[in-house]
């Protein structure tokens, strides 16, 4: 029997995998997209959308509790985990309606479920099924990374994968890991109503210095307790967990390890296919091509930062290198990160530390202020925030970084200028409207371009030149 023949095999449908078929769909080639399903991968089931959603659930119920601060009466919040479980699989739902197979083979791609697999190069078994394509893209994401601390494996716990099906609130959730999965969800327990207590060394490590400090005292005020150093066994009895550290012990009924995710290569033949990997992930050059030319591979499976938008970025870079003529590069500079605590924690680009390794000092702008000076802050109540840029003295923007409730929504603006070569005096001159969050970017683009022009002989040439016209 013949084996169906496509331009491009899609493996993997989430993020990276439906951006890279719809647009491999638009330029008119026949595609076979392939997964081991539920369609969605990670951001949709057991990441970006459920977390959100119970950050949500977590806000009302951290406004509900702070009401009367602002002369609003109300009683003690009760929380229903079974509630908020099915209004977190409601919000999975209504995301996952428009990416259902039947709904993408309308749209001209045919829809593989089953584990998938490199029979050699060009040949892939999905489930007891064969096809053939003349090129691959590799899009099978990541998943919990489980570190090896003794007796771990005998004990219950949950990762991202379980953690989102829980149906009772803990009275007591310890979290291992400071990354962002683990603070944004030790933040949503605290919030509704649990005991926390975060076992690792820094939260948010790759961070500003100055951004975690900032909070650790956010969530030192919201009562989340610190073990400052590593897990380094656990045990359980009598339906409690106990993990010890240098630091000392901390024991509850809920554990969370949340320690990064690991790419995930296993299973997919990559030797059949004469794909390189290693642990850290499949090896890509800087057009997103594997060791074996006509198969690329994008989003979390090649290691490097891990975010639901670089993924699906890249995967359309990918088709786009793999069907037209030319190459696109699978990085950019202007690549903005965000951890979805309260207030929010956003950064793009160079942090002050990377920037002084790689440019001299005399060559760098760097300031920051308070986010309290900026007005909407101060009517949102949002008084524990700061903005940071890193920039070069001519003004080309290097980096930021944003502590703040929109801080999300307001990095994105330094991301466009990064991405469109603006410079501060580009932000500073922009009319923002008032009052914003974004209006403390133009306030601090400001500040950082006029004490930049007032300098040296170009100060004294202005002045000299305003006092003529005086």
């Amino acid at each position: 029997m013949s084996k169906p023949e496509y331009d491009l095999a899609i493996i993997g449908a989430g993020a990276s995998g439906l951006i890279a078929a719809d647009f491999a769909v638009q330029l008119g080639a026949r595609i076979a997209l392939l997964d081991k399903g539920p369609i969605g991968g990670d951001c949709t089931w057991t990441g970006c959308v459920p977390s959100k959603s119970l950050i949500k659930v977590a806000m009302v119920a951290h406004h509900a509790r702070n009401a009367a601060r602002y002369g609003v009466a109300t009683s003690e919040p009760v929380v229903d985990m079974s509630t908020v479980r099915d209004y977190l699989h409601a919000t999975i739902q209504q995301i996952y309606k428009p990416t259902e197979p039947e709904t993408l083979s309308k749209k001209g791609m045919d829809v593989l479920i089953g584990a998938t697999r490199f029979l050699d190069p060009h040949t892939l078994e999905v489930g007891t099924q064969q096809i053939r394509a003349k090129k691959v893209l590799i899009n099978t994401g990541a998943e919990p990374r489980i570190p090896q601390i003794p007796s771990l494996a005998n004990i219950p716990y949950s990762t991202y994968q379980q953690i989102f099906g829980n149906d009772r609130l803990p009275e007591h959730l310890l979290v291992i890991g400071g990354g962002p999965i683990g603070c944004e969800l030790a933040q949503a327990y605290r919030r509704l109503g649990s005991r926390v207590t975060v076992i690792a060394e820094h939260l948010l490590p790759r961070e500003e210095p100055e951004v975690c400090e900032l909070l650790n005292r956010i969530f030192a005020q919201a009562g989340i307790e610190r073990q400052v150093a590593r897990a380094e066994s656990v045990h359980g009895a009598a339906g409690a967990v106990t993990v010890h550290t240098k630091a000392g012990d901390a024991t509850g009924d809920l554990l969370l390890v949340a320690t990064g995710r690991t790419p995930l290569v296993r299973g997919l033949g990559l030797e059949a296919a004469n794909v390189r990997y290693t642990k850290n992930g499949i090896e890509v050059n800087q057009f997103l091509q594997t060791s074996t030319k006509h198969i690329y591979a994008s989003g979390d499976v090649i290691g490097g930062a891990q975010f639901s938008h670089l993924a699906g970025w890249q995967g359309f870079q990918a088709v786009r290198n793999a069907l037209l003529p030319g190459n696109n590069a699978g990085t950019s500079p202007a690549m903005p990160h965000i951890t979805f605590t309260s207030p929010e924690v956003a950064q793009i680009g160079m942090t002050e530390e990377v920037a002084r390794q790689k440019i001299a000092a005399k060559d760098l702008l760097i300031k920051s202020f308070d986010i309290s000076k900026v007005d909407r802050a101060v009517n949102e109540d949002d008084r524990l925030g700061l903005i940071k840029i890193v920039a070069r003295t001519n003004g080309v923007i290097l980096g930021a970084s944003i502590v703040g409730e929109r801080a999300g929504e307001t990095i994105t603006e330094i991301a466009v200028a990064m991405r469109n070569k603006l410079k501060l005096s580009d932000l500073a001159a922009t009319i923002h409207p008032y009052p914003t969050y974004s209006t403390g970017i133009q306030l601090l683009a400001t500040k950082m371009a006029v004490e930049q022009a007032f300098k040296g002989t170009s100060g004294k040439v202005i002045r000299g030149f305003s006092a003529l016209w005086r």
